[in-house]
């Protein structure tokens, strides 16, 4: 990848510094895609660090492009038998701020952890798509339908005067169809990534979820942002999918790792 440079900070790199600070380099309206997942309440421990939730959320708004898309992978903790409902709080703030709220999908976790108490089990974490406007990409992922080639027997609701058919019932079932909004992923050694120096990070994110959004949201040559990097998932993916990256991370060791990660990724786009 050439050097190029995007504001004070040179893009394809993880800065070690505050994302704050860092986004204050950055243009207005110059990001195309964040794939993001903050720290969780305090269900995390990341080196002691914590991070100012409304400022990074406003600074992300003014640097996000104008049709471009946020996607804010978050959970909540669980104290003396109640959910936190932070994840709620900031979906909110972020359209007090101006964001539209496009689509508030699950992130659902094939083989979670089983734990012992009073509820269901935690199996899910929210995947919230944040966008400045109407998005200017999407690239749905498709899958396949079960009735492909048959007549349609499609029908919806109309109030008032029951059960309508659709104006497609009767034609051919294509093929695929979009798929829905609640994506299922394998987790751990292995599955999650197969870089086994990131799981030095205690969240890793799986490198499919992040491929899933970059590619949904953005194409080739656009920049995707990760203010809190980690493990640099998002970095990884975005190199692999021919997208421009960008990232801060305020810890030295996560630093090291996200780079370490990236070595090969970056090798493979300077090949094509």
């Amino acid at each position: 990848m050439d050097k190029e440079m995007i504001g004070e900070l040179e893009l394809n790199r993880i800065y070690q510094r505050d994302c704050i600070e860092g986004m204050r380099m950055l243009p207005d309206n110059s990001i195309d895609l964040t794939v993001t997942s903050p720290p969780y309440d305090d269900l995390r421990t990341y080196k002691g660090f914590t991070f100012d939730f409304e400022t990074t959320a406003k600074e992300i708004y003014r640097v996000t492009k104008d049709g471009g898309v946020v996607v804010w992978v978050v959970g909540d903790r669980t104290k003396n038998g109640s959910e936190s409902g932070t994840s709620f709080r900031q979906a909110l703030f972020f359209k007090e701020i101006g964001f539209n709220l496009h689509d508030t999908m699950i992130y659902a976790k094939k083989n979670y952890v089983p734990l012992t108490h009073n509820r269901y089990e935690q199996q899910f974490e929210y995947m919230f798509i944040l966008s400045k406007g109407r998005p200017s990409v999407f690239n749905p992922i498709k899958e396949a339908t079960k009735e492909a080639g048959r007549p349609s027997r499609l029908r919806h609701r109309k109030t008032g005067t029951g059960i309508l058919d659709g104006s497609g019932k009767g034609k051919p079932v294509k093929r695929e169809k979009i798929k829905p909004n609640i994506w299922f992923y394998g987790v751990g050694k292995g599955v999650t990534t197969t870089d086994l120096i990131a799981f030095n990070h205690p969240a890793i994110f799986p490198e499919k979820l992040a491929e899933d959004h970059i590619t949904s949201w953005s194409k080739n040559g656009d920049i995707v942002l990760d203010p809190f990097m980690g493990s640099g998932t998002t970095a990884k993916m975005a190199a692999l999918n021919d997208r421009k990256f960008l990232g801060f991370e305020i810890s030295e060791e996560y630093v090291r790792i996200a780079n370490e990660r990236l070595v090969p990724a970056k090798e493979d786009a300077n090949d094509e």
